[in-house]
């Protein structure tokens, strides 16, 4: 096998890199995603809906806080596709939209256990 320079190496480390790397585009929306799942009222609300759908009253009751700041956070959750809603009556019923999102908080919250 032939021998390579450690610049050859790192030169083809960085084609490496440059072929995975998503688009601009891709990578703004993943970035906005990761703004909106980094606020801590938000997670709560995305444990409380991980068992399944619950009314607002509900997600109130599971996170705390008021009414009003829980629509808030579920509406910028909407917003941004994390999580869906359907009307059931005169209750809307929210749950997440894409498992992967679940997915992506429990691997961080193992993480936070993780020693080193």
């Amino acid at each position: 096998m032939e021998n390579i320079s450690e610049e050859e190496l790192h030169e083809a480390r960085v084609k490496a890199a440059l072929a995975a790397m998503p688009a601009e585009e891709e990578i703004e929306v993943i970035g906005t995603r990761f703004k909106v799942l980094s606020e801590p009222s938000r997670l709560k609300i995305l444990f409380a809906l991980a068992d399944g759908e619950l009314c607002v009253d509900h997600v109130v009751e599971a996170v705390g806080g008021n009414q009003s700041a829980v629509s808030h956070q579920l509406k910028t959750l909407r917003d941004n596709r994390i999580v869906k809603c359907r009307r059931d009556g005169k209750k809307v019923l929210y749950s997440i939209a894409d498992g992967h999102v679940l997915t992506m908080i429990e691997v961080a919250k193992e993480h936070v256990h993780c020693h080193e």
